[in-house]
């Protein structure tokens, strides 16, 4: 099945000169999003996953029904103070600002094995922040998982020291 048949382009959003990939398509399509998924966890057990980790907010879109799939748990990452217990953070910077994300201190035991999914690989920040929030708690990143890459903004650069896949990619 090809995914890009699934991904809605939305031109000049969400400002000029953006060509926004709109993924709510693909789940629009219970067969392209079961495909997906299925892509995904056949990944996680290759990579003997012991937890789901997905950043906020279609980290948990990708990551939830791989979870389920595999029996396994999924522990969010979020921004800051949208977590109700104690949490560890990690402050990362952005083109105009920074930015913090933040994930339950219990979340991951020492030594899990973890995989990340998000749906988009742009820059990568959010995903360096989101291992570095994994490797605090003593876990092992043992796969990265998205839905898009676009490999035009160069965020496989930051992740070369990780086992990933990509569904899509966009080389501009």
């Amino acid at each position: 099945m090809n995914l890009k048949d699934y991904v809605s382009e939305v031109p000049n959003w969400p400002k000029d000169g953006v060509s926004f990939k709109d993924i709510t398509t693909i789940m629009d399509s219970g067969e392209a999003y079961k495909y997906a998924t299925d892509q995904i966890v056949d990944f996680a057990r290759e990579k003997e996953a012991d937890v789901i980790v997905g950043p906020e907010a279609r980290g948990f879109i990708i990551g939830c029904p791989v979870a389920y799939s595999m029996g396994i748990g999924f522990a969010p990452v979020r921004k800051d103070g949208k977590l109700p217990r104690e949490v560890i953070k990690y402050e990362y910077d952005l083109e105009y600002g920074s930015n913090i994300l933040t994930m339950h201190k219990d979340a991951i035991k020492p030594g899990q094995r973890v995989l990340i999914t998000d749906d988009l690989l742009a820059t990568g920040g959010t995903i360096v922040a989101t291992i570095k929030l994994i490797e605090e708690l003593g876990g092992i990143v043992v796969g990265i998982a998205f839905l898009i890459e676009l490999k035009y903004l160069n965020g496989m650069e930051k992740l070369m020291d990780y086992d990933t896949i990509s569904l899509i990619s966009y080389d501009s």
